[in-house]
């Protein structure tokens, strides 16, 4: 009866006791393995169609796949379909997280951490996007061209090959969530959009940088990675001035009120 009451009292006034709190992180969890195990076992059968499509891309240089371990390409079909089922549960594992810690956050950290969630999916699409159908066109070609120059023929191994693709559209993906992270951080008080302009100089040396490190040593790749980089940190700074704005005002309103 104690314990009975004891618990009515901790649902009455909304706290939780610590065997709570690790009860619904436990069942939480529970469902995002469950999910991620149903899902990678749908996706492995469709892991040869993923793979098919990804040595495809490098079959217009005529790339030519070996797999030269007898595990190897089982392996990548695991990995496609590991890769795939995260992709797919992401949204479900970023609510598990975000239910878990919502109680603890004020109806404005959850409205931002809610629309960063949805513009992060939105961006990281567009970076892979990019990086598949504007980048790695560039790149699988100067990569191939080499072989052109010796007396070599070229056997790429399909777990480096796919392992390399894989790679470019996560640092892309990743690039590409600037503009959110900058929103995002800006919302919580972290940065403020004069310290992005500050170092708008730096940051487009740094860009150009980064571009001519993962694409290959011609001016035209490097422009066509670097310009849509520092068009993403405009917007950035340009978003940030908008939520500074929106912020500033909010806190205006609260001290005419008061």
């Amino acid at each position: 009866m104690k314990k009975k009451a004891k618990k009515a009292k901790e649902n009455a006034d909304g706290s939780m006791s610590l065997s709570g709190h690790l009860r619904e992180l436990r069942n939480r969890i529970i469902v995002v393995v469950v999910l991620l195990l149903v899902s990678f076992t749908v996706f492995l059968s469709y892991a040869p169609r993923f793979i098919t499509y990804l040595t495809q891309l490098g079959e217009k240089y005529n790339y030519v796949y070996v797999y030269i371990a007898p595990q190897e390409l089982l392996l990548v079909e695991f990995s496609a379909a590991l890769i795939a089922a995260v992709v797919v549960c992401f949204p479900v594992m970023a609510y598990e997280v975000y239910a878990f810690c919502s109680p603890g956050l004020t109806p404005k950290e959850r409205r931002s951490i809610l629309g960063a969630f949805f513009a992060g999916a939105l961006f990281f699409i567009g970076g892979v996007a990019f990086a598949n159908f504007i980048v790695m066109p560039f790149v699988l070609r100067f990569l191939i061209q080499f072989t052109n120059n010796v007396d070599v023929s070229a056997s790429i191994s399909i777990q480096q090959y796919v392992s390399f693709l894989l790679t470019m559209y996560v640092i892309f993906g990743l690039v590409f969530e600037l503009p959110v992270i900058s929103v995002l951080l800006t919302a919580l008080g972290l940065i403020k959009a004069d310290w992005l302009k500050k170092g708008r100089k730096i940051m487009i040396v740094v860009i150009f940088l980064i571009a001519a490190i993962i694409t290959p040593p011609d001016i035209v790749s490097q422009v066509m990675v670097a310009i849509p980089m520092i068009l993403l940190y405009e917007i950035s700074i340009a978003l940030s001035i908008m939520v500074g704005r929106a912020k500033k005002q909010a806190s205006d309103d609260e001290d005419e009120d008061e």
